[in-house]
């Protein structure tokens, strides 16, 4: 009976899906297409609402921690979810998302404000500033010899980039610039002009704000 009553509860959305469009459907239904099944304590619906509450109360910080709190909600499922959350996002980046301002880079770079390494990343832009593709570059202590310009604008070419954003997170929270990011700053703004593709920006955030090379006038 439980395996029957669990395959009517997913058929719901998936019929409606069928019958109206996924636009159709609300969030816990969609999710509950994206899960699969439920549990032997919990059917497919009722698990989905309990995780749509959750993303309701902290979608920012969602983790594998987080849903797995959940009773329930294995790491296989958990991981599905975040799988389609990273995959999404991904996605989502590159819908004519236009930079504007220094703000700008701080709200896409959210996710790498409190992480405990440092993560250097790469923002690539068209001619009118439209983000073409976000990239991790490395993980670890920001300098020279880790950050090489090869690394840095392989994929901007590539990408026939008109210019390219460059940001680091400092997990001290810490917001100052060392003299080890002004001379990486400097030796790739010198490799970008040789390339023909303009660095507009270096930044370093952290879950205290953000700092940018360009409004400090130092790029």
């Amino acid at each position: 009976m439980k395996a029957i009553s669990e395959l009517n509860n997913f058929d719901k959305p998936r019929e409606k899906l069928t019958k109206k469009g996924v636009q159709a459907l609300k969030d816990y239904e969609l999710l509950a297409i994206v899960l699969g099944s439920g549990t032997k304590d919990k059917d497919v619906l009722k698990l989905s609402r309990e995780i749509v509450k959750l993303f309701e109360d902290d979608f920012d910080n969602i983790n594998l921690e987080k849903l797995t709190s959940i009773h329930g909600l294995g790491v296989a499922k958990a991981s599905q979810i975040l799988s389609a959350i990273e995959l999404s996002k991904r996605y989502l980046i590159k819908q004519n998302k236009k930079i504007t301002s220094s703000q700008d880079i701080y709200d896409l770079l959210q996710e790498y404000k409190s992480k405990k390494q440092e993560y250097f990343i790469t923002i690539t832009l068209d001619g009118a500033n439209h983000i073409i593709e976000q990239r991790v570059i490395s993980i670890g202590t920001l300098n020279r010899s880790l950050i090489h310009p090869r690394e840095v604008f392989a994929d901007a070419i590539t990408d026939r980039a008109a210019s390219i954003i460059i940001a680091h997170n400092h997990p001290s929270g810490i917001l100052e610039t060392s003299d080890e990011d002004i001379l990486v700053t400097k030796r790739l703004q010198e490799s970008a002009k040789l390339l023909g593709i303009e660095l507009l920006d270096h930044l370093i955030i952290s879950k205290n704000g953000y700092l940018s090379m360009r409004d400090l006038e130092l790029l």
